[in-house]
């Protein structure tokens, strides 16, 4: 039988489903998104996880926080993955989500069994032109403007232009990405950006004692899904590439992102 319930644990705001017995998956989302953006495939993971799904701070439910610097949100899932998990767990991290994912294994290796990183981009080179609707709304001097005034329509298309394949994009997702501020998401964004100037994901990777899954889309229009082939090389890492889907495997194809995930941590060596 099944749990769905929503709880705070350390002002995170963190849904859990699934039996609280099964082994743990923790479930990351991406900039300016929140944990409802895993929804389509929660409910194949939670047959046979604890799928712990929690909204960064300034996301979601979660309030804001003082500073957005990666390794600070990771030393914040730390805190509430002790209260939650006391034992070693798989953690999937969605675009940015990834980071904040590899962050962590960095600093509590002792936490983190194994990683899966989907549509979460290699280094600030690899970042293509962005889709026009996400430069109005994210860039000066359209930005500002265009935030206060977002339509249900614009977030939608916000999330859409990011897709190779059609999506319905689930009610919740758009409340959820009306909640974050412009000043926010745009300090994330650039938080984000320096975290894998310094350091290349592969390269960050390539130190970490755990297995890892990457997932791309081949027609991702965030990344340039060739740069994804740095991946191959890093040690105790498997590439996994989804044909025709964009920066939202979850939502274009979540039953094979599901399954790609539970064959994972099935063979991840828990």
């Amino acid at each position: 039988m099944g749990i769905d319930d929503s709880t705070y644990t350390h002002g995170i705001h963190v849904v859990h489903d699934g039996p609280r017995e099964a082994p743990p998956l923790v479930l990351v989302h991406g900039s300016g998104a929140s944990g409802s953006s895993w929804g389509p495939v929660v409910q194949a993971l939670a047959r046979r996880h604890h799928v712990i799904r929690v909204d960064l701070p300034g996301h979601g439910q979660s309030p804001p926080a003082a500073s957005y610097d990666v390794p600070g949100q990771a030393a914040v899932l730390a805190a509430v993955l002790d209260e939650l998990a006391p034992r070693s767990v798989t953690v999937a991290g969605h675009s940015s989500g990834g980071y904040i994912a590899t962050a962590l294994a960095e600093q509590r290796p002792d936490l983190v069994g194994a990683l899966a990183l989907i549509s979460s981009g290699p280094s600030p080179d690899a970042l293509l032109p962005q889709p026009a609707v996400l430069r109005a709304l994210i860039a000066p001097p359209l930005g500002p403007l265009m935030w206060r005034v977002r339509s249900d329509a614009m977030l939608r298309r916000g999330v859409t232009a990011v897709c190779s394949r059609p999506v319905a994009v689930p009610d919740d997702v758009v409340d959820d990405a009306r909640s974050i501020s412009y000043r926010t998401f745009r300090t994330v964004l650039r938080r984000n950006t320096e975290y894998i100037a310094e350091r290349s994901v592969p390269a960050r990777l390539g130190a970490l004692d755990v297995p890892a899954l990457v997932i791309f889309g081949t027609a991702d229009p965030r990344w340039d899904p060739d740069a994804v082939r740095v991946y191959d090389a890093t040690p105790n890492t498997r590439v996994e590439r989804l044909t025709d889907v964009g920066h939202f495997p979850m939502l274009e194809a979540p039953g094979e992102t599901g399954e790609l995930l539970l064959r994972f941590v099935a063979t991840a060596g828990r």
